[in-house]
């Protein structure tokens, strides 16, 4: 007997480039093959927001956008592209910070991250458009369905997390966080269990989808790894699952805005 606890993290290599409408769980799980890696229940497969936008058709071609007098006065106060500019706040319900060669805003999801999650880095097109990346539409709804589709190709109950990089107020550099989730609880609240010593816990609450998202970005990387599906394996919990949207904290419990 044992008291050692393990958890496995495998990234799987060799992922093609995602295109719009791409089967994404059928390559995922050919890229699992490949490594030899396969799904069992209680796995937990994290997936780069950028290749769920891919598949998801989440591409903005610059070319096609005019920006308005705003996002002209903010590219000039940022040093920003207009057109960038405006998908940005075509994603936002307010800007929260600016300055130059930084815009941080509040995403329509409720996220406050830099640039609404918009991104140009990684993202090319087989013309060579000039293009930008939005998040998914709706990142906990794409969560389900890879869970479901992974889970009638495969038969394996897994939990899905969509990831991404965030900058954090008053901490230097980026950490990977949960955008979507599905199959898992998003958080886990402990108040009303014992600590060590029957205590009774009154605030903690676990961030056990952005905990996870935050492993896995130690190996997908955040530059030319080529590594954005991550598969965990060693997780337990007994919580019920919830969607990553119970994570972002609602305006009336927030003591900065």
């Amino acid at each position: 007997m044992t008291n050692l606890a393990v958890l496995e993290l495998s990234a799987a290599r060799g992922l093609k480039n995602i295109e719009p409408g791409d089967d994404l769980a059928r390559l995922i799980i050919a890229a699992f093959a490949r490594n030899d890696l396969s799904l069992r229940a209680g796995d937990v497969v994290v997936v780069a927001q950028k290749i769920v936008s891919k598949a998801e058709g989440r591409l903005v071609d610059l070319a096609t956008v005019t920006p308005s007098a705003c996002a002209v006065q903010l590219a000039a106060e940022t040093g920003k592209d207009p057109r960038l500019i405006e998908v940005i706040l075509s994603e936002s319900v307010r800007v929260v910070r600016k300055r130059p060669g930084l815009l941080i805003v509040e995403h329509r999801l409720g996220f406050v991250m830099a640039n609404a999650g918009v991104d140009q880095s990684n993202v090319t097109t087989s013309d060579g458009t000039q293009c930008a990346l939005l998040l998914p539409e709706n990142p906990d709804r794409s969560a389900a369905a890879l869970r479901e589709r992974l889970l009638v190709l495969t038969g394996a109950a897994v939990g899905v997390v969509i990831n991404d990089s965030f900058g954090r107020p008053w901490r230097r550099g980026t950490v990977g966080v949960a955008l979507g989730a599905a199959g898992l609880p998003a958080l886990i609240d402990l108040r009303g269990r014992p600590d060590l010593f029957g205590r009774t816990m009154e605030v903690s609450i676990i961030g056990f989808a952005d905990e996870i998202a935050a492993a896995a970005s130690l190996l997908m990387g955040q530059a030319d790894e080529g590594r954005p599906v991550v598969l965990v394996r060693g997780l337990d919990w007994s919580a019920p699952s919830t969607a990553a949207a119970t994570i972002v904290r609602p305006p009336e419990e927030d003591l900065f805005r």
